[in-house]
C-alpha cells in the first residue's frame, strides 16, 4: 500500500513539474531580428496557435501592439499539454501528446507544409485565391535597402499564408497562381523570380490582357466544376502610389454582387476590430467599395473581394508588407473575416 502511495505521489509531482514547472523559463529577451513568430518558434511554441495569446499577455511591451522591442523581456504563453502517463517504467516517465489531425502541402515549403486542423468552421466552403501578377510580370516595384522588391512575391506570400489558415478550418482551397519553389518565407526581402505558373501548371502569358483572361478562365472553369457548392474568390494585390502616400488595407467587390459585398464587408469589419484592439490610438481608414471596372472583378463568376494590402513604395506600408509577422497577421485577419462571412451567410 505504501509503495502504491509513493508511486501516486511521484507521478503527480512528475506531471506537475513537466506541465507547470516551466514557469521559471517563461520569460525571454527579444534579440535583434526577432519577430513574434520566430521568437515563439525558437522556444518550442506553435506560433499559429499562440500568436494572439502572446500579444494579449505582452500588450504593454509591444510597439504598435504587434512588434517586439529589442532587449525587452516577454512572457511565453504556457502550453498546456493533453497528456497520459506511460507506465512502462517510472525511471522513463514519458508523456504522449494528444494527436491533432494534420495534412501536408508541399506548396507551403518544408517549414510550413504541415497544416494542423483547428476546426471545421469552413467545411463545405471552396475558395479560389489569386495573388496579383507573377510569371513575366512582377507587378508594382520599389527599392528597399538597395534591393528591388516586387508586388508579386509579397502578394503570393500572404496568399499562401491565407490558404493555410483556410485549410486549417476545413475549407477546400485552390491556389491559382503558384510557385512550387518559394513556399511561405520568413525573410523581409523576398527574392524575385519569374517561374510562377497558373493552376494547375499553365505558363503565364506575357501579354497583360491574356494573363488576366487566363485567370478568369481558370476560376470560371473551376466554378462550373463545383456548381452548387459555396464558392468565393479572393484576389490579393499590393498597390503602388507616390512614396508619401500611406494607405490602409482596402477592399473592392462587384457592384451587383451582394455576396461579394458581404465578403468584403466582413473582412473590413474584422480589420476595424483588430485596429481597435491592437492600435487603439490609430484610426483605420481602409474602405470597401464596388470597383466593377477591374477585369477580375467584372469577369469572374464567384462572389469575390479584391484586396489591396498597401503601397509598396511607402515606408510605413513597407513595414506592413515586408515584416513576415505582419504578413501572417494580415492573412490571419483576412481568414477571420472570411469565417465571419461564411458563418453569417
Amino acid at each position: 500500500m505504501m509503495r502504491k502511495s509513493f508511486l501516486f505521489v511521484f507521478l503527480f509531482f512528475a506531471h506537475y513539474f513537466l506541465i507547470y514547472g516551466q514557469d521559471t523559463l517563461a520569460t525571454v529577451t527579444a534579440e535583434k531580428g526577432d519577430g513574434i513568430y520566430s521568437l515563439l518558434r525558437k522556444h518550442g511554441v506553435n506560433p499559429y496557435e499562440y500568436y494572439h495569446e502572446f500579444i494579449d499577455i505582452n500588450m504593454d511591451n509591444l510597439r504598435d501592439s504587434l512588434h517586439l522591442l529589442e532587449g525587452r523581456t516577454y512572457i511565453i504563453p504556457k502550453v498546456e499539454l493533453d497528456t497520459v502517463p506511460v507506465v512502462d517504467s517510472i525511471q522513463k516517465q514519458a508523456k504522449k501528446v494528444k494527436e491533432i489531425a494534420s495534412k501536408t502541402y508541399d506548396i507551403f515549403g518544408e517549414d510550413h507544409k504541415t497544416v494542423l486542423s483547428k476546426s471545421e468552421r469552413l467545411k463545405g466552403a471552396i475558395y479560389y485565391l489569386v495573388s496579383g501578377h507573377g510569371g513575366p510580370d512582377p507587378g508594382a516595384m520599389a527599392v528597399y535597402k538597395g534591393k528591388s522588391i516586387s508586388e508579386d512575391e509579397y502578394a503570393y506570400d500572404i496568399t499562401l499564408r491565407l490558404a493555410k489558415e483556410l485549410l486549417a478550418h476545413g475549407a477546400m482551397v485552390y491556389i491559382i497562381i503558384r510557385d512550387e519553389n518559394d513556399g511561405i518565407r520568413e525573410e523581409r526581402i523576398l527574392e524575385m523570380d519569374r517561374d510562377e505558373v497558373a493552376y494547375p501548371d499553365k505558363v503565364i502569358p506575357l501579354n497583360q490582357l491574356d494573363r488576366l483572361q487566363q485567370r478568369v478562365d481558370i476560376v470560371n472553369d473551376l466554378y462550373k466544376q463545383n456548381k452548387g457548392a459555396y464558392q468565393r474568390l479572393i484576389v490579393t494585390h499590393v498597390d503602388s502610389r507616390s512614396e508619401g502616400q500611406n494607405i490602409d488595407v482596402f477592399f473592392y467587390h462587384h457592384e451587383k454582387s451582394q455576396n461579394g459585398k458581404r465578403l468584403a464587408e466582413s473582412i473590413h469589419k474584422t480589420f476595424e476590430a483588430k485596429y481597435r484592439q491592437y492600435q487603439p490610438n490609430r484610426n483605420y481608414s481602409g474602405t470597401f467599395e464596388d470597383r466593377t471596372s477591374l477585369f477580375l472583378v467584372k469577369k469572374t463568376h464567384p462572389a469575390m473581394t479584391f484586396i489591396e494590402i498597401g503601397n509598396i513604395r511607402n515606408e510605413k506600408d513597407q513595414r506592413r508588407i515586408l515584416d513576415p509577422d505582419n504578413r501572417q497577421a494580415l492573412a490571419k485577419w483576412i481568414s477571420e473575416g472570411v469565417i465571419l462571412d461564411f458563418e453569417e451567410r
